[in-house]
């Protein structure tokens, strides 16, 4: 597709953004008393923030032009962040993190993937060269300490390969001297022929029809290609001769901006810069100096000495030259300290009323008022974020005359607004020096004054800043050591390891359409994997992919994947790390056994596991069979392991862990109801329950595990039958029993012997399915975590509601 299609999708999703922000400066307002309501006007909300994501995300991946990807980016991040906070919001309202909102997607006439998360793709894209760099480090470290990575090579005896060799070298010589009797063959035949021709002289007729053949069949050819041509050009399908030379052109200049774009516009940038530095350089400074000299000169006029000049942090020259007289400034001052003194009698006033409720009593609480008054949208941190970037477009992109810009790379005219700031500021900068050194000069010789406030400020803020660097120092555990020795330390060591490149979209799976029947008639539904595909989107991707979005989103520390064995918990964790870039370290029980011992050394290992996480943002920190941290008893045969020792860390761990450190902790386990519930559910924020796949998902897993490992799909092979007979097994069965089927010499006699239902059927039956027994556990084990319980006394809630109204109406109808 063209620019021109991607300019008017990023248009359409702008002019979704201004409807959908205008509707929520009306209704998200007021209080809404039915939660019902509210929960539809939320959903309603979330469905068409993630169109104007996917549209915003598309455009901004396709669109060349860098400052209008720039206006993009803001606002994606803006949208992704609100779609975060949205979730939380559905999230409490339903005390559930699954959510059924198909007969809203009908109201609308949308499909289940058109609210599929999309992964943003400049979340790899901007940091490709340094990820490509560390994987290369990282097979170095790997290669170098005897981990392999690589697939070891086949080894062969001598034996074999002298047989391989001697059939080589049969096959060569066959061919060799199949080609040479060939050519012999050739050669007597065309003395035989050129023989029969002396002899019976060429036919006159002959040689005219042969001739006739050949110029025919030649002329019919070309008015086939041009008949073909000019229906192709009449339905628009190519372009007509005249205008395949722009075309040329066109395609030659956008490989062109792909490849060097940007690097151009670095190029342009510094140039523009340099070029406005020199021809409007002087003419700022010295307008900067005239203004700032007329205002020392007015504050002494107007106040009777000259000013104290303001420092970096107060502004600067910034400070001064604000549009404001020195009796205004003034008059600032004394309103400023009248408000500090009411704040400080506020202060005092709360104080005493709070000392006094602590004798009284324990506040009275404010639930009832909340209840009362109704569900209300929190306050959101990406709302101001997204209607910056909504403005931005209406001033600069919305009615811009584009006609002149043909290549649609970059703006000289914007670059040059941006960079005349930064020149105005470097110069500030310079002018701020001498201005203060001239204040100086002028105090001195005017009224006989020396400055000494700012230097005891600096003094002071230079013991400052000494004392913060000491208190670092003292907690940093390794401070003579570099970032580059202390990944060396843990690839080696096993903590670091290399992600599988997995993406999200791999773990296949169908949306649940029974979700909202089930709910309805007060049963809760097993969640679908497209939900858990999704819930991973928003909880692990998106967050750890954008900075702005981890810092303002609601925070999620720590994320646990529960579920039984084969299910693909392990993959997730691989795809969160492959969509995002981020390093994989591993402190399961079983890894770090026998590393790094006792108290000390559990110690340095967090530190070092923290410490490069941070500097080497986004990271992943997976915990396998995390439920042995926590488990009620540790058996015999694993105190060995020691599988207790991260119990007590865990949660120093992640209060170590801020709003800018995009480090998220994943847990996985097959066996939760092992663990103490208490414990666990404190460390783990969001608890995803990962079921065994339905008939739908297992329909679509039959056929995409065949293809993928390079079998074919005929009549002969009924996939629904699959589906059917494989329910109790999880996605780890089903690719088990394709992989022991589809081997190379199953491979090979595909042609001439199809696949069949049966072939599968019998390597499923060697494996045992998840019995129903087990799902049981595990949905009663999620009903005793915290949401869980949440879910279940709203749903007693609502039951006894729905009883009261049915007493209501019968007495009023006796009546």
């Amino acid at each position: 597709m063209s620019q021109a299609t991607y300019n008017k999708m990023w248009t359409d999703a702008q002019k979704d953004l201004d409807i959908q922000l205008q509707r929520e400066r009306e209704e998200f307002l007021q209080p809404e008393k039915d939660r019902v309501k509210a929960f539809k006007m939320l959903a309603t909300s979330y469905i068409k923030y993630m169109q104007i994501f996917r549209n915003l995300e598309t455009a901004h991946d396709q669109l060349i032009h860098q400052q209008k990807r720039t206006v993009i980016r803001q606002v994606l991040d803006g949208v992704i962040g609100r779609i975060l906070e949205m979730k939380k919001e559905m999230v409490e309202l339903e005390n559930s993190e699954f959510h059924y909102i198909d007969n809203i997607l009908e109201d609308l006439k949308l499909l289940p993937e058109d609210i599929e998360v999309p992964i943003p793709r400049y979340f790899i894209k901007e940091k490709l060269e340094v990820l490509q760099q560390r994987e290369k480090i990282l097979d170095e470290i790997l290669l170098n300490a005897g981990l392999q990575t690589q697939k070891p090579a086949k080894t062969m005896t001598v034996e074999e390969a002298i047989k391989m060799i001697q059939v080589a070298e049969r096959a060569r010589q066959g061919c060799r001297r199949a080609a040479f009797m060939k050519q012999i063959y050739l050669e007597e035949k065309r003395e035989r022929q050129t023989k029969l021709q002396v002899q019976m002289g060429p036919n006159p007729d002959d040689a005219a029809t042969c001739i006739q053949k050949v110029w025919h069949g030649y002329i019919q050819r070309k008015k086939t290609e041009k008949m073909r041509e000019e229906e192709m050009i009449f339905l628009g399908m190519s372009l007509p001769p005249h205008l395949k030379a722009t075309s040329i052109s066109q395609t030659y200049a956008g490989q062109i901006n792909t490849l060097q774009g940007e690097v151009l516009e670095r190029e342009e940038e510094v140039f523009i810069k340099d070029k406005l530095r020199e021809t409007e350089g002087l003419d700022i400074k010295e307008t900067l100096q005239n203004q700032i000299g007329q205002c020392f000169i007015e504050c002494r006029h107007i106040i009777g000495k000259f000013p104290d000049y303001p420092t970096e942090e107060a502004g600067g020259s910034t400070a001064i030259l604000s549009q404001k007289t020195p009796e205004q400034i003034a008059a600032e001052l004394a309103a400023k300290k009248e408000m500090a003194l009411q704040k400080k009698a506020q202060k005092g006033k709360k104080e005493k009323e709070e000392r006094k409720e602590k004798v009284k009593g324990k506040k009275t609480p404010i639930t009832g008022k909340k209840e009362e008054e109704g569900w209300k949208m929190a306050p959101s941190n990406f709302l101001s974020i997204m209607e910056e970037g909504n403005s931005q477009y209406k001033a600069v992109w919305q009615n811009r005359d584009e006609g002149w810009d043909f290549l649609q790379d970059h703006d000289p005219e914007l670059i040059k607004e941006e960079k005349r700031e930064e020149v105005e500021a470097e110069i500030r900068v310079q002018v701020g020096e001498l201005m203060q050194q001239k204040l100086e000069n002028l105090k001195l010789a005017v009224d006989g004054e020396k400055s000494n406030k700012q230097e005891k400020g600096s003094k002071k803020k230079k013991k400052m800043t000494m004392r913060k660097k000491i208190s670092e120092m003292e907690e940093d555990l390794t401070p003579d050591r570099t970032i580059d020795s202390l990944y060396r330390q843990l690839v080696e060591e096993g903590l670091l390891m290399k992600a599988k490149t997995v993406n999200l979209s791999d773990y296949v799976g169908e949306y649940s359409y029974l979700g909202t029947t089930l709910r309805q008639v007060d049963i809760e539904p097993m969640p679908s994997l497209a939900d858990v595909r999704q819930l991973i989107a928003l909880y692990g991707i998106l967050p750890l992919g954008s900075q702005t979005v981890h810092e303002k989103a609601p925070l999620v520390k720590a994320l646990l994947l529960a579920g039984p064995t084969g299910v693909g918990k392990k993959m997730l964790v691989h795809a969160i790390c492959t969509e995002t870039g981020a390093n994989l370290f591993n402190l399961s029980t079983s890894n770090i056994a026998g590393k790094y011992p006792g108290k000390n050394g559990l110690q340095m290992m967090l530190h070092m596991v923290l410490k490069v996480a941070k500097q080497l943002q986004p990271s992943v920190v997976w915990i396998g069979d995390t439920e042995k941290i926590f488990s009620k008893a540790v058996p015999k045969a694993e105190e060995e392991m020691s599988p207790k020792r991260l119990e007590k860390m865990l949660p120093k761990f992640l209060k170590a862990l801020k709003a800018q450190d995009r480090v998220l902790l994943v847990g996985t386990t097959d066996r939760p109801f092992d663990a103490n519930l208490k414990p666990f559910c404190k460390v783990y924020q969001k608890i995803i329950l990962i079921p065994r796949p339905d008939y739908a998902s297992r329909f679509v897993l039959w056929k995409h595990i065949i293809l993928q490992n390079g079998g074919t799909i005929t009549n002969l092979l009924n996939i629904s039958c699959l589906a059917k007979v494989s329910d109790g097994f999880t996605q780890g069965h089903i690719v088990h029993a394709v992989q022991a089927v589809l081997s190379e010499l199953r491979l090979l006699q595909m042609t001439r012997k199809p696949l069949r239902t049966a072939e599968f059927v019998t390597s499923l039956a060697r494996q045992d399915p998840v019995y129903k027994e087990e799902e049981e556990t595990f949905k009663v084990w999620y009903a005793k975590t915290p949401l869980g319980k949440a879910r279940i006394r709203a749903l007693a809630d609502s039951e006894k509601a729905g009883k009261e109204e049915t007493k209501e109406n019968k007495g009023k109808g006796k009546n």
